[in-house]
């Protein structure tokens, strides 16, 4: 004789009794649970037993190999599912809701590849069991990193920007799963663009400047998304929260050789400086940068930005620009210049006193608007934070959910 299949006994009025079968391709294989009757089954005043139709209940998942990326699917042959939980190996779990018919559960996130998860399922009957399958591993894992960094404190033109590891052929669904929110309900959109490195990379901004005191989060619910042959599965999410600091310009006009910066729209500072020669690669460039870093003191070289042997410098109070290599910094040795003409390598250099003035107010995600006819070309969106010089209807199409 085969074994009798595994049940579940319930809770029922006297002289009646109904059971819970779990079958199917994933059915909750754990021992039954037995509740007690409240009279004797088959007594006289019932007639004998009236059993309830057999209910299975299954699980779209299975195995120890089971495929990652879709959502985890609970079904109920008969009856109203009560409650389901499906938690996962290292403690996390996946929410859900039953449907208006009480037969399926749907989680709302993914199964993540690489991990085990159990299945808890209850009725309203009473009956409840547990089921476990387990994902197949990632073969290739992509990953990313994010600006600004956490908890940190911006200037308003600073974006949320995303670089990853691996190519992003399905951005549709990697763009749906990165929320952002703003304490004060500013809108924004994603862009894709291409980084200076050559990487992938998606970048959200608002229209306009942020205002200041505005705190902004992302959520990158990533863990279990699917990028491409070429990309990988990303297996863990990302957070950052970062605020927006006060309202700080700093205005370069390249053909009147100064620089002012400007905060709450009152001039805080005005300085003569030289910029990048014109009429070549060492003309600097123009629209609007974001300050990147402040970098202090640091070793430039010519050939790192392709210029030959021209300089090889210990620089003082480096704010970088671009990842081409503009910076404004300390030029002491281009003083006769000052205020006078553009005759640097591309940079905004000013005397020692002027670049430490500068360098101790600024704060990184500050805009430098960058103006006048000497320039080599406008600032590109991956080169540095260029995202400012496209029009907010060109932006908006960059996002891959338009």
């Amino acid at each position: 004789m085969s074994p009798a299949r595994p049940h579940i006994r319930r809770t029922a009025p006297a002289g009646r009794r109904a059971r819970l079968a779990l079958t199917g391709s994933a059915a909750l294989l754990a021992a039954a649970l037995t509740a007690c009757s409240g009279g004797s089954s088959g007594s006289a005043g019932s007639g004998g037993d009236d059993k309830a139709p057999a209910t299975s209940v299954s699980v779209n998942l299975t195995g120890k190999a089971a495929t990652p990326g879709g959502p985890v699917k609970v079904t109920l042959a008969h009856g109203k599912l009560k409650a389901v939980s499906v938690t996962a190996g290292k403690g996390g779990a996946l929410a859900g809701k039953i449907s208006a018919d009480g037969r399926t559960w749907t989680s709302e996130r993914v199964a993540a590849p690489g991990t085990a998860y159990t299945v808890e399922a209850k009725d309203t009957g009473g009956g409840s069991d547990r089921a476990a399958f387990t994902t197949a591993a990632a073969e290739k894992v992509n990953k990313l990193s994010l600006a600004p960094g956490k908890n940190t404190t911006v200037g308003i033109a600073q974006p949320l920007s995303v670089v990853f590891d691996h190519p992003v052929k399905d951005k549709a669904a990697v763009e749906k799963v990165l929320k952002v929110t703003t304490s004060n309900g500013t809108e924004g959109s994603w862009g894709w663009l291409q980084d200076y490195s050559g990487k992938d990379r998606v970048d959200w901004r608002p229209e306009e400047y942020w205002k200041p005191g505005t705190k902004v989060t992302l959520d990158a619910r990533l863990n279990g998304v699917n990028t491409g042959a070429d990309g990988g599965w990303f297996v863990r999410d990302y957070a950052t929260t970062f605020t927006v600091g006060a309202a700080q310009v700093v205005e370069v006009d390249l053909d009147r050789h100064r620089l002012a910066l400007r905060r709450d729209g009152k001039q805080v500072l005005d300085l003569p400086m030289s910029a990048g020669t014109p009429g070549g690669e060492k003309a600097s460039w123009r629209g609007t940068a974001v300050l990147m870093s402040k970098e202090g003191t640091i070793n430039m070289r010519s050939e790192t930005v392709g210029l030959g042997d021209a300089y090889d410098k210990m620089v003082d109070y480096s704010m970088r620009l671009t990842w081409s290599g503009m910076y404004a910094h300390a030029a002491p040795w281009n003083a006769r210049h000052f205020g006078q003409a553009n005759r640097s390598s591309g940079c905004v250099g000013m005397s020692d006193a002027d670049a430490a003035a500068l360098y101790g107010q600024v704060r990184v995600g500050d805009p430098f608007e960058m103006t006048g006819s000497e320039a080599k070309g406008t600032v590109a969106e991956g080169n540095g934070y260029g995202a400012w010089n496209v029009s907010w209807a060109d932006w908006q199409a960059k996002s891959a959910l338009q």
